[in-house]
């Protein structure tokens, strides 16, 4: 599997990261292993994760992905065979099981912090993490496809110095190597940076953000900046929460998949994304194609894309989704994509 430079840190990842968000609540531990060695096998060295899941979050599963992983690398021995990235929360008045000694949520200063990669190294069962992220800013922003109002908006945050700073300390004492950031703005990204170069603090080496066929929003602004800035995407999402595979078509609802078991897929419910969704679903069928496939084809073959991270709930699934990497997708779909797009 071709292997692509993560931002400026000299390390090389798999094009394809392998996502693990179901773990611990639509997957077991078993479950997870098995896909961890089959990613593994087939030329995969790079794993995200997260303090919150598995997804949906609550309290009662809150930590679970990641001790699933820690199982994995315990017993077999592999985390120099690895890249691992893992995210803490960003602000949230609600998730106040994150953290046992703050009250009033979570956000992204120095308590935060620590106590968030010292309970993720003991649950992953490692010294370091390569790739620490945070998961969204610390400041209010439009998250997971919302708006907002900036002028009804107080602004309340951690200063990006004081972030940084503590990012910083933490790289001197080996517990991460590399910081990034997701579901970040062009401002969030332009605006670590230059306190990074300004002083001397570590740099952001990644974006973790949404971008698939129906949502291209990353090309508006941050790749132009992520471009400039050496900021490697890590696009989440590619098939746009499973819709572009065409398993919820008409109103399906598959037992056993995420819209069924927990009603929450609203970010592409709206009527012009399932026309899109449906007309993406047409066009890789007439070029006799896997519409997953397709669509994950397609991340990889954006040049701004370092990695794209695929999830799955059977080994199945996360075959085919892997092969797609293989899929070279020809200049002529390519224009109809577009095409699609402008619509």
């Amino acid at each position: 599997m071709k292997q692509k430079d993560l931002g400026r840190t000299g390390l090389r990842v798999s094009e394809i990261c392998l996502g693990t968000m179901t773990w611990g609540q639509q997957n077991t531990e078993a479950e997870a292993h098995e896909q961890m060695d089959y990613a593994l096998e087939r030329g995969i060295n790079f794993f995200d994760t997260a303090e919150m899941y598995p997804i949906p979050p609550n309290p009662k599963t809150y930590g679970r992905t990641e001790e699933c992983i820690g199982t994995w690398l315990k017993s077999r021995g592999s985390r120099d065979k690895i890249v691992l990235a893992s995210k803490l929360v960003g602000r949230h008045p609600q998730i106040t099981y994150a953290r046992t000694d703050t009250e009033g949520g979570t956000c992204v200063d120095e308590k935060n912090i620590r106590q968030a990669i010292d309970q993720s190294l003991t649950r992953l069962q490692t010294d370091y993490i390569d790739l620490y992220q945070i998961h969204w800013p610390d400041r209010p922003v439009p998250l997971f496809g919302g708006t907002m109002n900036f002028e009804d908006s107080a602004i309340v945050a951690t200063p990006f110095e004081e972030q940084l700073s503590v990012f910083g300390d933490l790289i001197k004492e080996g517990k991460i190597r590399h910081i990034g950031v997701s579901n970040e703005t062009p401002y969030g990204v332009m605006a670590f940076q230059r306190e990074a170069e300004a002083r001397g603090l570590p740099r952001l080496q990644s974006i973790q953000n949404a971008y698939n066929l129906v949502n291209r929003t990353f090309e508006s602004g941050l790749a132009e900046v992520c471009n400039a800035e050496d900021v490697s995407l890590l696009a989440y999402s590619p098939l746009g929460q499973g819709y572009l595979t065409g398993k919820y078509r008409d109103g399906a609802l598959p037992e056993g998949a995420r819209k069924t078991l927990f009603k929450r897929l609203q970010r592409y419910e709206g009527e012009n994304s399932q026309e899109a969704i449906n007309a993406y679903i047409d066009l890789a069928h007439d070029a006799d194609i896997d519409p997953g496939q397709m669509a994950i084809a397609y991340c990889c073959s954006r040049p701004f894309v370092c990695s794209t991270i695929i999830g799955a709930t059977s080994l199945p699934q996360l075959m085919t989704d892997i092969d797609a990497h293989t899929l070279k997708l020809d200049n002529d779909l390519l224009e109809k994509i577009n095409t699609i797009h402008k619509r």
